[in-house]
């Protein structure tokens, strides 16, 4: 079959959108400078669920990232490239964390604090995957899912047990800081367990090669089964995240706990509430058909450019904004104070639907390059291509 499938683009694209609302969000809210949309003492619900619809980006990422290495291989790729391309890729991606997409978020070139996020994870997996998809398929669907499943039995395990060696586990599992030579290191992303989630959609890749009825009723049932997985091991609270939810002042607020769950790393909780969502859209969406020049299509062709550009592109509108009104802004030449830089001037920041306009513009704004440049990946097949 092709290498493309429609719905997986259509998705991924959908959830690219999605995810620049939470990014403008963290440079221009007023809110977001001051306190995080989750706490449920200060947020409302508006903008909890403006940040909570933006849970299922990196998950939906992770999933598509490892069905889209599945089709790859189904071009003749023998084992060997299929390892090879998923290190050289991998690599890649963390090669643009530490240089192209740090420069997007801080806009400058001070080292000193470096902080390791989704793109950092993407590689990571992938060179994780590297090495996993030498298995015998039934062992790697295994280990992946029991990641999922098993990985907040751990949660337990701190990093400072480990003495000099925490920084392992920092990235493989738990939140926290390290030093390196002269830089302090942040990773936001640890990579269990979404190394299973990658892994568990190179898997699930196997059902995009049965006969298409088949096909949507599996991803139907599995994205229904996770759902209702998610209320059942939520509304037990007892395994599934270090989180608990609990009862709040009113019937809203409840429902807010219970979603609120936890995402660094991401609970069991939290990937089924995401993945099972995003299966029943992969099973709804099968059947669709959309023009070649739809916008979620686009820009689920050109992830990593759309990334990489839409990062640019808000970190300048932010300090055009703050230029305006400050008369200068310098003091967006750093991480983000949610990401470790200092915190912006008193009183900064924009009402929510300033956000939500500024994220319109920027979507459109983004569909001219991202058409263009996959109009330049659908016309030449040059190898590096593949890796932007």
């Amino acid at each position: 079959m092709s290498a493309r499938v429609q719905s997986i683009d259509i998705l991924r694209g959908a959830v690219m959108i999605v995810m620049a609302l939470d990014h403008i969000r963290d440079f221009l809210n007023s809110a977001a400078q001051s306190f995080s949309p989750d706490d449920l003492s200060r947020t409302t619900a508006t903008l909890f669920f403006t940040r909570w619809i933006t849970h299922f980006c990196a998950p939906v990422f992770m999933l598509t990232a490892g069905l889209g290495v599945f089709l790859w291989a189904q071009r003749d790729k023998s084992p060997a490239e299929l390892s090879r391309f998923l290190w050289t890729r991998g690599a890649w991606l963390v090669l643009l964390e530490l240089t192209v997409v740090r420069l997007g978020f801080n806009f400058n070139f001070d080292y000193h604090f470096i902080l390791l996020n989704v793109i950092w994870a993407l590689g990571g997996c992938m060179i994780g995957l590297a090495l996993l998809v030498r298995l015998p398929w039934r062992v790697f669907a295994g280990l992946s899912c029991g990641m999922i499943l098993l990985h907040n039995l751990a949660d337990g395990v701190d990093a400072a047990q480990f003495g000099r060696a925490a920084w392992i586990w920092n990235e493989l599992h738990q939140l926290g800081t390290f030093k390196l030579g002269g830089s302090t290191i942040q990773i936001a992303y640890p990579l269990i367990p979404w190394i299973g989630v990658m892994g568990a959609g190179f898997c699930l890749g196997r059902v995009y090669l049965w006969e298409p009825a088949r096909r949507r009723r599996f991803l139907i049932r599995m994205g229904l089964g996770l759902t209702a997985g998610f209320v059942l091991v939520r509304a037990l609270n007892v395994y599934g995240d270090p989180a608990p939810w609990s009862v709040q002042p009113t019937p809203l607020f409840t429902l807010l706990s219970f979603l609120r769950c936890s995402k660094y790393p991401p609970s069991l909780d939290f990937l089924l509430m995401t993945l099972g969502p995003a299966l029943l859209a992969l099973g709804f969406l099968d059947r669709v058909t959309v023009a070649r020049a739809n916008p979620f299509l686009i820009f689920g062709r050109v992830p990593l450019f759309y990334f990489v550009v839409h990062l640019y592109l808000i970190h300048a509108l932010a300090a055009f904004l703050a230029f305006l009104r400050y008369g200068a802004g310098r003091f967006l030449l750093n991480p983000l104070p949610s990401m470790g830089g200092p915190a912006y001037p008193s009183g900064y920041g924009y009402e929510l639907w300033v956000v939500y306009v500024a994220w319109i513009g920027i979507v459109l704004s983004l569909y001219p390059l991202c058409r263009w440049f996959a109009g330049v990946k659908q016309r030449r097949r040059d190898w590096w291509l593949s890796y932007v």
